[in-house]
């Protein structure tokens, strides 16, 4: 006798890929153009075109919902290319980051979010957990990769050298408003070399 299909229990929480990332683009729109503070599980419902039922099915508050969304969309930007070589590891790396910043979404939603995370301790810790340590530890490898080809000192402080690596161009885009220009990750990219001592 064939086996009948297995049915999905009332009520379960059937979580449809479609449904997540139309959610997914409503959050990251509405980021962008309400900012944090006024963003609201209805707005995001709305924009979606679902129940608000299927955000709390995945996350249990706007707060998690956004870190979950801002998460995954920063981190997968933040795969470090290995290219066997200090400075085209970094020359990548830099692209990347110039690539996040820069991003339609991203460049309207980090200063808002940076402003919110100052404000909300919970939300500042929540965003280092989910978005700063991981992509921290992305270029962490980079670094001591560049350690283990002896390209960096042993004692390098790989703590400071990522500070060192992300804060001028963040400065330069986020505080400054600038443009980079064509040869702006060339040029970075030797001055960082030689803030780190690289061999």
């Amino acid at each position: 006798m064939p086996e009948k299909p297995r049915r999905v229990p009332t009520g379960a929480a059937v979580l449809q890929p479609q449904i997540t990332t139309a959610v997914i683009a409503a959050v990251m729109e509405e980021l962008a153009t309400s900012g944090y503070a006024k963003l609201s599980m209805e707005a995001v419902a709305k924009r979606a075109g679902v129940g608000k039922s299927a955000l709390y099915r995945r996350w249990p508050s706007k707060q998690d919902m956004v870190v979950a969304v801002l998460g995954e969309f920063s981190v997968e930007l933040a795969e470090f290319a290995d290219t066997g070589a200090l400075r085209t590891d970094l020359v990548a790396a830099l692209d990347v980051l110039h690539t996040w910043l820069t991003h339609p979404r991203m460049a309207a939603i980090l200063p808002d979010l940076t402003a919110e995370a100052g404000r909300n301790p919970v939300l500042a810790q929540a965003v280092r957990t989910t978005i700063g340590q991981p992509r921290r530890a992305l270029a962490r490898r980079l670094l001591q990769r560049a350690i283990e080809r002896d390209e960096l000192p042993a004692d390098t402080d790989i703590e400071l050298a990522l500070d060192l690596i992300a804060g001028p161009m963040f400065w330069r885009l986020n505080v400054r408003h600038a443009e980079a220009e064509p040869d702006y990750l060339d040029r970075l990219a030797d001055h960082l070399l030689r803030a780190l001592n690289a061999r």
